[in-house]
């Protein structure tokens, strides 16, 4: 769940109501207008922006299509599109203010980001430069499109030792990312005649996009202060996403009982249940919950990546997916681009040699001490965050009367990035803000807290 330049840049919270195609062009349309887009400059394929955005590429090609129309951009057939708009001479102090804005955002506590200061570079650099320098001829080829299988063993074993995943007949895939493993399974699901998946409802939007892309229905699920409402779930969907460990954006873990009732609805529908272990190992107050897949590893598909733990910018992710499905999984995407067979070798050298667990014990303490400054400086303002002692974010209820929406814009002129609950909902609810603590560095917790009450009011 990060942000990247675009996505940090193309805020759609601050253009005003409506679709939220119109909501991105205006966004894109004002980007342009500031000169944050500068003429010329090429914009992010529909595809990649979709992804980085959370939502459909319908959505992006709307906006694109309105841009190209109103004369904004230019596309040509074959090269990217591209800034077509010049300002008027006139407006060069308006540019340079717009860009001061948008380098006045010090205090990202936006969900979704790890520490990235704490990259493990050293460590990291000596495991690529050890496999280059090790690494056959022929595995410098075209990548197997399942993952190389190094990583796929060395997954295998860390999921099973690590998250109690039971893996002796299941496939271990390596893929981009979470969403790429749910794309592929949700076509697989398509091709078996599903046409809905579950989802949580609030939840993870590039989890509902992943759905949308495969061709299917994201169907909506309530959670309440335990997680999903097992409850709910009925024969209108036989397939539904879940992060049982720390649900997003609400952090329940899912108590035992609605993991067996969840597993018993599975086998009473003969459903399938799509695991998203998106954060599960930063647990503070006891040890990380295991993966439900080890419940019913033959309809449990376990989805996971290195996104939280170490960077989004690796781009690896697995999923273990029920030995009946593997096959139906693997060819449901047979253009499948793996990440760099390099990158797939430095992991599982990292992981090998216990680079990984040391990485994320450090890690571990570092979230719990800034976690715990956040709730301190949060307590005085009568802010009364979800107790969960997990993950790298919390939930923070507002005060009645507070729309989240005036919040967020109030705290982004005040430098401080913030989201808006509403944001991850596919249903009206209670107003709150997700407040993201991974990459803001410790020292900038009080000062941004205190912006945020100003913000709040």
């Amino acid at each position: 769940m990060g942000r990247s330049p675009y996505a940090a840049m193309l805020d759609l919270d601050l253009v005003g109501a409506g679709p939220l195609h119109a909501r991105l062009t205006r966004a894109v349309r004002v980007a342009i207008r500031d000169g944050r887009l500068p003429v010329g400059s090429a914009v992010p394929p529909s595809r990649a922006l979709a992804e980085e955005l959370g939502c459909s590429r319908w959505v992006v090609t709307e906006a694109y299509g309105q841009l190209v129309a109103e004369g904004y951009l230019v596309a040509t057939v074959g090269a990217a599109t591209r800034v077509a708009w010049t300002p008027s001479p006139a407006s060069p102090r308006r540019r340079a203010v717009s860009r001061g804005a948008a380098a006045a955002t010090r205090y990202d506590l936006s969900p979704g980001l790890p520490d990235l200061r704490g990259f493990p570079r050293r460590r990291w650099a000596e495991a690529v430069r050890t496999v280059a320098g090790d690494a056959a001829y022929y595995e410098l080829g075209v990548p197997d499109p399942d993952g190389h299988p190094d990583l796929r063993s060395t997954m295998a074993d860390y999921l099973s030792r690590a998250r109690g995943a039971d893996v002796r007949d299941a496939v271990v895939t390596v893929t981009a990312g979470v969403t790429d493993g749910l794309v592929r399974v949700c076509r697989a699901l398509g091709r078996a005649g599903h046409t809905a998946v579950g989802v949580e409802d609030p939840g993870w939007g590039r989890l509902r996009a992943a759905i949308e892309a495969a061709g299917l229905r994201p169907y909506p699920i309530g959670v309440d202060h335990d997680g999903l409402r097992v409850s709910l779930l009925d024969r209108t969907v036989r397939a539904v996403v879940i992060g049982p460990a720390h649900q997003f954006p609400t952090g329940a873990t899912l108590p035992p009982a609605r993991r067996a009732a969840l597993v018993r609805w599975a086998r009473d529908v003969e459903g399938v249940v799509v695991e998203d272990d998106y954060d599960a190992e930063f647990r503070y107050d006891r040890a990380p919950v295991a993966v439900l897949q080890g419940l019913d590893p033959a309809r449990v598909f376990l989805l996971g990546s290195v996104s939280k733990t170490l960077s989004p910018s690796l781009g690896i992710g697995w999923l273990a997916a029920p030995g009946a499905w593997a096959a139906a999984v693997s060819d449901a995407n047979p253009v499948a681009h793996p990440p760099p067979v390099l990158d797939q070798l430095a992991l599982a050298r990292f992981i090998g040699r216990g680079a990984y667990d040391a990485h994320l014990r450090a890690a571990r303490r570092r979230y719990r001490a800034r976690r715990d400054a956040l709730l301190a400086a949060l307590t005085p303002l009568g802010l009364a965050p979800a107790p969960v002692s997990a993950g790298l974010h919390l939930l923070v209820p507002l005060p009645r009367g507070v729309r989240a929406a005036g919040v967020v814009s109030r705290a982004a002129a005040l430098g401080v990035h913030v989201m808006d609950l509403a944001a991850y909902r596919l249903r009206p609810g209670k107003p709150g803000l997700v407040l993201g603590y991974g990459n803001i560095a410790d020292r900038d917790v009080p000062r941004a807290v205190a912006l945020l009450a100003e913000a709040i009011g």
